[in-house]
């Protein structure tokens, strides 16, 4: 007789339950039955491993009614299940039928407890089946109602329903590890194939052997980065083709750019046009070798792309409104700096530690065309003429984009500027900076925006952010422009008069720079026109002297504004004054072969002062020739009438005039003074300088007035705006509404101390000029004091 371990060995592999689940029958193999229980496994047909079979075993109480095994075989049956019902209780196991092994006692009598074997009807696996297609998890009464159709209990139906879910689960398992091992080998196929086309690829150059392990991996890394950096190089130089209007030249195969040259730190691969802040320095940016580090061939299309976000980003800041322009407290428009980043990821990097973040905008409307707007600005020259009293200097670096032929549509130049205000005690703001003009639809757009980390060793004090102007043609032939500043700049070193200026945006703001555009505009418009405004009585006759008188006083205005700034062109020397402000500062040049300016040693001096008086007061009480005599020790003792003057806008503060003082000793010369005044709500000036007779007489008759030479003094007058308004609005409301107070007034002197360049100078001289600035104050403050209410009416 085959022992039990024997007989389940030799049925466990074809014993299945529930149409197939081997659960069971794998479990019972190696399983020691007691020897005194031997039964014999019954010879029953098995179910196939078909969804749809017809067979199922349950192990549940059942009717007679029900019992469809043959009556020889039911004693055998009962055994046998009763035994592996005895052998799997001290198992866990998470078989289904295992809750179908414990019946209810309900009799007490332990042979009611025998299971028995139950094959479902065809009727009711048909049913439990296309019930399960429409609902594979049915609830308590569902169950319920299937028990009660099919004549079933709810632990079978429940039963089975748990033993169709775990069949069609290891089918689709089944499957799906088909599926997946042939994709494995299809893998496996196509690795052994790319092994031995790797093993036998040649350099296309030499044509010999370039396997992968005769290159390191650090080469093979960096190979990968060129070829991914050039595909993003060849996308951006499509962009930037787009807005410049011609093919960008590609970039060479073997182009070596050395470090101190590199745009490493614009990072356009990220997604983001960012470049990496520096730590703050006092060294100049003209300290370095600018002309001499041009931008690469390789730095070209990310530079060529930078310049167009930067114009993208320009048009759409001037075009906004909230949230992100809002009030700031200074009653003017300022960017909410979180709104900005988050509309504007693609930025030049956060604020560097240690800046201070500037924005302003400002609308006006200017008396030039388009046209002649856009080429000032490219043009150089003619945008340090037209800005004189706030760029300090500029030059071109290099020009990577001439644009559109006969136009500037997509040109793009690297420039560098100092931009000041005429005052030595408020420091100069030095950029280097793309600078790039487009025609968008009517307008046009040219935006500035710095690239200081274009080299390595730039210091970086200053940033422009994407700032400029958008330009639109209006039908009268004027032009609306809307000028935006947003620039980071170093707050130290502004002495403490000029703070609430500085903070209210004037300084170096949108206003100040529209105010400049219009008083330029003004002035060409005067400087074309061939009629003599009315009321001139005096003015001189000829439209030639004319214009040549004017040119002139721009050369001693713009002369005189450069000289009283802090550029770091100059070194100024602080002699200990009276107290705070009222320090002198004084500096020392040499001019040789310089045009316009006499040669010799040049002496300058300037001072600064708050004044209790309105700017507007203090400009008319300046500018009068009729009151010169209370503070200019040129016309002490002595009666002063304007010869003729050429007004050079609508407003009779902005006018060059030519000044006579007649000398009451008869036994003195006269002398000719040439004075430029020019006001706006940002900034007033009042410059002049003596003149030789016979070199005036020759420009009023139409001579060179580049020729004369001229040594320029004078004052700027500007808001010291401390009692700013927070109701009012900037960019809408009249300046003179705006801001109120007192004024900020800097006295520059500029005397030639020595007509030999090589002398040595006294230190008698310094103490003399000096002196004379103290006088000058000292009289200026005594005569505001005392000047009447009617005097300037």
């Amino acid at each position: 007789m085959m022992s039990a371990r024997e007989i389940v060995a030799l049925h466990g592999n074809s014993f299945e339950l529930g149409g197939g689940y081997r659960g069971l029958g794998n479990m019972m193999q190696g399983v020691m039955l007691p020897p005194t229980f031997m039964p014999s496994l019954p010879s029953m047909p098995l179910c196939s491993d078909n969804v749809s079979s017809t067979l199922a075993v349950s192990f549940a109480p059942s009717t007679d009614a029900e019992e469809k095994a043959p009556d020889g075989h039911m004693e055998e049956k009962e055994q046998e299940v009763k035994l592996k019902e005895d052998d799997s209780d001290s198992k866990s196991s998470s078989d289904n039928l295992g809750g179908a092994s414990g019946e209810d006692n309900e009799g007490g009598d332990p042979r009611s407890t025998k299971k028995r074997y139950h094959r479902h009807t065809l009727r009711q696996i048909q049913e439990m089946e296309r019930f399960f297609k429409e609902c594979p998890h049915p609830d308590e009464k569902q169950r319920q109602e299937l028990s009660r159709r099919l004549k079933l209990s709810p632990r079978q139906i429940k039963f089975w329903f748990q033993n169709k879910r775990t069949k069609l689960k290891v089918h689709h398992e089944r499957q799906d590890n088909g599926v997946l091992r042939a994709e494995n080998e299809k893998l496996k196929l196509e690795n052994f194939a790319l092994r031995d086309a790797v093993r036998n690829v040649s350099c296309p150059s030499c044509g010999g052997p370039a396997t992968l392990s005769e290159m390191s991996y650090d080469q093979h890394q960096l190979r990968i980065e060129n070829m991914r950096l050039r595909e993003e190089i060849d996308r951006i130089s499509a962009m930037a083709s787009k807005y410049i209007g011609r093919q960008i030249p590609p970039m060479p195969m073997s182009t070596v750019c050395p470090p101190a040259a590199s745009l490493g730190a614009i990072d356009i691969m990220q997604g983001s046009l960012s470049v990496l802040p520096s730590t703050l320095e006092t060294v100049s940016v003209s300290d370095f070798p600018l002309r001499q580090c041009p931008v690469s061939d390789v730095d070209k299309p990310l530079v060529m792309a930078l310049a167009v976000a930067s114009m993208e980003e320009l048009y759409q800041i001037a075009e906004a409104g909230e949230p992100l322009w809002v009030m700031g407290p200074n009653g003017k428009e300022i960017i909410q700096h979180d709104v900005y980043l988050h509309r504007f990821p693609r930025g030049i990097g956060p604020t560097t530690a240690g800046l201070r973040t500037e924005t302003s905008r400002h609308t006006g409307l200017v008396i030039m065309n388009s046209n002649l707007l856009v080429e000032a600005f490219m043009d150089v020259n003619q945008w340090v003429e037209m800005f004189p009293a706030m760029v300090s200097r500029a030059q071109v670096l290099q020009v990577l984009s001439t644009g559109t032929v006969g136009t500037y549509d997509g040109a793009i130049q690297l420039m560098y500027a100092e931009f000041h205000v005429p005052s030595p005690l408020v420091p100069t703001r030095e950029s280097y900076f793309l600078r790039y003009s487009k025609r968008v639809d009517h307008m046009w757009v040219v935006v500035d925006v710095s690239i200081d980390n274009l080299h390595g060793n730039m210091p970086l004090r200053n940033r422009r952010r994407p700032s400029g102007c958008v330009i639109e043609e209006m039908l009268s032939g004027c032009s609306k422009v809307t000028w935006v500043e947003h620039v980071e700049a170093d707050p130290r070193g502004v002495h403490g008069i000029f703070q609430h200026y500085l903070n209210s945006g004037l300084a170096f703001g949108a206003v100040r720079w529209i105010c400049s555009l219009q008083r330029h505009s003004e002035r060409m418009a005067a400087f074309l026109a061939n009629k003599v405004p009315v009321g001139d009585m005096n003015v001189f006759p000829s439209a030639e002297g004319r214009r040549g008188m004017v040119k002139l006083a721009e050369r001693m205005t713009s002369s005189f504004c450069s000289g009283a700034s802090a550029s770091t062109a100059h070194t100024w020397v602080t002699l200990a004054g009276n107290s705070g402000a009222d320090d002198v500062q004084v500096l020392i040049r040499k001019s040789v072969n310089d045009p316009g300016q006499p040669p010799g040693i040049v002496l300058s001096a300037a001072t600064s002062l708050w004044l209790s008086q309105p700017p507007s007061l203090v400009f008319d009480f300046l500018r009068n020739e009729r009151l010169r005599t209370q503070w200019d020790i040129l016309s002490n003792s002595a009666t002063v009438e304007e010869v003729f003057h050429v007004a050079k806008g609508q407003d009779p503060g902005n006018s060059v005039s030519l000044l006579r003082v007649n000398p009451k000793n008869s036994t003195s010369s006269n002398m000719l003074i040439l004075q430029d005044c020019c006001m706006d709500e940002s900034c007033s000036l009042v410059v002049y300088a003596p003149v030789d007779i016979a070199a005036m007489s020759t420009v009023l008759e139409g001579g060179d007035p580049d020729a004369v030479a001229i040594l320029p003094s004078g004052f700027t007058v500007l808001p010291d705006c401390s009692q700013s308004s927070s109701s009012a609005n900037v960019g809408e409301a009249p300046l003179k509404e705006v801001v109120s107070g007192g004024s900020l007034l800097t006295v520059t002197f500029q005397i030639l101390v020595d007509h030999v360049p090589t002398a040595q100078l006294s230190l008698g001289s310094v103490a003399k000029v000096n002196k004379v600035i103290s006088n000058t104050v000292l009289c200026i403050k005594e005569a505001l004091y005392k000047l009447p209410d009617d005097v300037l009416a």
